[in-house]
């Protein structure tokens, strides 16, 4: 909340109306202190939160069992408010008990809710709320804590008209049990009926209030302390929004609960009490008193009035002490304040007003709460006010005219102390009103889902916000960090598959028996799971979870060394029986954040950068692998630059042709990572190098894959060779790296072989 106190400016005087002479006997008005108004301007900040699948609104699911007690417990209010239990609870044949889509209870489920005891709301709003603080201080957020209230008010609200519409039609099921037979019984209740329909507002609002109270208690007797345990005293004023009796109404517009809790304004733009007005006049005040001169009033005026507390500093609520200086000064804007209010013909109004607030309960719904306020000024009003008393019969019309008399004989020190009763809920009401405005907009940004798909949906994308209570949650799996993504492609499917057509074999068992079935039996041992499979490639992840040994790179480096042994082991056997083999290319790419995902009907769908980069790192240029297989190198991924192409300036990346037969790429980003997980010690080994002269590097380490399991990877770093396309012959070679996880059996040979000459030195 912004706080400022701004001392009154006396020096000029405003042209609207002349100024307030404030003075004591004896005294200037420069001895005088001069009033201080505070300010203030609900806001309501939910920065640090993710938004939804809808990338509009923050994703909500909300406790099942205080949904469920929560439906339960608005039922039964409604039938309290309502007196009509008698009949929910008639003996008439109930469907069974169920919920619609939606999760309202059905007549079955209403009819339990009223014979049996149901959960008190009170301890599972407490626990749920606990919750979200426990969730807003492990985030470090307090704006967690406040979507879960935001969430939890905007469920309230939705479910008012919801049971009341429910137990509406639990009503007229109950009535058909009286058709054709009991027709004097069934007369009565359907004027029962028909009577609890008419006063839907008057039932709602008395439900709302009961559930404000409990929101209320729970968090005075257990939240506040706590809330000021984990983030101090900083958060508070933005808790304001949710202690407001209007948080339940749609508009603040209503009458009875502005009588009881502040003022009753009139409703048409004909009646002088209307909030505007009362506003209107409020601000010509300030201005006599020298605040927001030539100002507009929303900006200027708006965060005054929000501080009921500067009703009591400029006018002590209507009871100055003129015994101090101070409370001479407030007496004398208080007297500035009757005269105003009496000049604008509005002081009548605002005495009936409250004087017609004992009315409400004795006369209303009868009469209307407007009616019978302004029966107590208007002669005309009261006659026909009267008659309708009158037709009701059972009332009297004495509590009207002791009513009216006292509007009537309100004169002197009563009236002023109304006049500054009135501006203190002038000002509550405003900053209630704008309390209410501003939580409106913030239940806007939130999404209650009930939709398990979409639940599931925005889970996988981590934008859900869950609120359980402490017995429904699960212990949950490791948030995801980073995640690697796999490409195994089969080179040359079509030739491939034309190939075993021709000889009358089927091409779908072919790659089933050969490729994805002892592909599949890997998946396990490396905590790899399958996104999608295409017809000639499968596609791989491995998933890093915090607190994990975060190896994903590494498994999947062995992973994928695995696969190509066991397609070469296959390729063997293949031969022997005269079929044609398998040509497999692997790409590998680790991107460090969490995949997304979306929905496919059922089925989900990954969305990650890694995908694309991984079907790069496992292509294989045709004209690349023409130029590369006569030459039958040990290391089976390269990379080239095209040097005419690259000279017409366009982008190195455009002019770039890959080879990778049998071998595993890696991104440059993978190394990093994998650099990180694992130690990788260089290597002076000897091998065959492109063109006599390629720059390369070998690093070799040991992953560990269970108890003393550990698979040993060899890396190769090598530069681009710039080349000429039309001879494919060297030029030079770039500053640009790539890399490979060596898979030819000759390589881990050789170094095995190194190592075991060098242990024996």
């Amino acid at each position: 909340m912004e706080q400022r106190r701004l001392p009154i400016d006396n020096s000029t005087a405003p042209t609207s109306m002349p100024r307030i002479p404030i003075f004591r006997l004896g005294q200037s008005s420069e001895d005088l202190p001069p009033p201080q108004l505070a300010s203030y301007t609900p806001s309501l900040s939910l920065d640090g939160l993710q938004v939804g699948v809808d990338n509009l609104r923050h994703d909500v699911y909300l406790s099942p069992k205080f949904v469920e007690t929560a439906r339960a417990h608005i039922a039964r209010l409604i039938a309290q408010y309502s007196e009509i239990q008698h009949l929910l609870s008639m003996d008439v044949a109930a469907a069974p008990q169920r919920k619609n889509l939606a999760g309202i209870l059905l007549p079955g489920a209403l009819k339990r809710v009223v014979k049996e005891e149901v959960a008190d709301l009170k301890p599972i709003l407490v626990q749920l709320h606990v919750a979200a603080l426990n969730r807003a201080k492990a985030a470090g957020n307090p704006a967690v804590d406040l979507l879960a209230r935001l969430a939890i008010i905007k469920f309230l609200r939705a479910e008012l008209n919801a049971q009341f519409a429910q137990v509406l039609e639990r009503c007229r099921t109950a009535l058909k049990g009286f058709e054709g037979v009991r027709q004097h019984r069934a007369l009565e209740y359907r004027e029962e009926v028909a009577s609890f329909q008419v006063r839907k507002k008057v039932i709602l609002r008395r439900v709302g209030q009961d559930l404000f109270l409990t929101l209320r208690e729970v968090e005075k007797e257990t939240l506040v302390r706590m809330r000021r345990s984990y983030f101090g005293d900083t958060a508070n004023d933005l808790y304001r929004l949710f202690l407001n009796r209007l948080v339940f109404t749609e508009d603040g517009r209503d009458d009875h609960l502005c009588a009881e809790h502040y003022f009753m304004f009139g409703n048409f733009d004909k009646d002088s009490d209307r909030f505007t007005n009362m506003r209107r006049i409020a601000c010509q005040f300030l201005r006599s008193l020298g605040f927001g001169e030539d100002s507009d009033d929303e900006a200027v005026f708006g965060s005054w009035f929000n501080v009921p507390e500067n009703a009591q500093e400029l006018v002590a609520s209507g009871a100055p002490d003129d015994s101090t200086l101070q409370g001479q000064a407030q007496k004398a804007r208080l007297t500035a304040w009757l005269a105003l209010l009496s000049d604008e013909n509005v002081m009548e109004s605002i005495i009936a007003s409250y004087e017609a607030v004992p009315l409400l309960s004795e006369y209303a719904p009868r009469i209307n709460a407007q009616q019978l306020k302004n029966a107590l000024i208007s002669r005309a009003e009261c006659d026909r006010v009267e008659t309708l008393i009158q037709q009701h019969g059972k009332l009297s019309t004495n509590s009207l005219y002791a009513a009216r008399a006292r509007v009537a004989s309100c004169r002197g020190a009563e009236r002023a102390k109304i006049a500054g009763r009135f501006l203190h809920d002038l000002f509550r009401y405003h900053r209630d009103l704008r309390c209410l405005e501003v939580l409106n907009s913030g239940l806007d940004s939130v999404n209650l889902l009930s939709n398990e798909k979409l639940r599931e949906l925005s889970a996988m994308n981590a934008t859900l916000y869950e609120f359980l209570l402490p017995q429904e949650q699960k212990p949950s799996e490791e948030k995801i960090t980073d995640h690697v993504i796999l490409k195994a492609d089969v080179r040359d499917s079509t030739r491939l598959t034309r190939s075993l057509i021709e000889r009358d074999l089927n091409p779908a068992s072919y790659f089933s028996l050969n490729f994805y079935d002892p592909v599949n039996k890997l998946l396990p041992k490396y905590g790899a799971t399958k996104v999608f499979l295409e017809g000639d490639a499968i596609i791989l992840a491995i998933l890093g979870r915090e607190n994990e040994s975060g190896l994903a790179v590494s498994r999947a480096c062995v992973l994928a060394r695995e696969m190509v042994e066991i397609v070469h082991g296959y390729n063997t056997l293949l031969a022997r029986s005269g079929l044609p083999g398998l040509e497999l290319g692997v790409g590998i790419s680790y991107q460090q954040s969490a995949p997304l995902y979306l929905m496919d009907g059922e089925q989900r769908v990954m969305i990650s950068d890694a995908l694309n980069e991984s079907d790069r790192l496992s292509s294989c240029n045709k004209r690349a692998r023409q130029a590369m297989e006569p030459l039958r190198r040990l290391f089976r991924v390269y990379s080239f630059q095209t040097v005419s192409d690259s000279d017409t300036g366009g982008s190195a990346e455009d002019f770039t042709m890959s080879y990778n037969l049998g071998g595993v790429r890696l991104s440059q980003a993978a190394f990093q990572k994998l650099q990180q997980e694992i130690s990788l010690k260089p290597q002076p080994l000897k091998a065959p190098a492109l063109w006599d002269s390629e720059p390369f590097r070998l690093y070799s380490g040991l992953v560990p894959i269970g108890n003393d399991i550990f698979r040993k990877i060899v890396v190769r770093e090598s530069k681009v060779a710039q080349i000429d396309p039309k001879a494919f012959s060297l030029v030079n070679w770039s500053d640009r790296t790539y890399y490979e996880v060596c898979t030819a059996p000759e390589i881990y040979a050789a170094l095995e072989g190194a190592q075991k000459a060098e242990a024996g030195r």
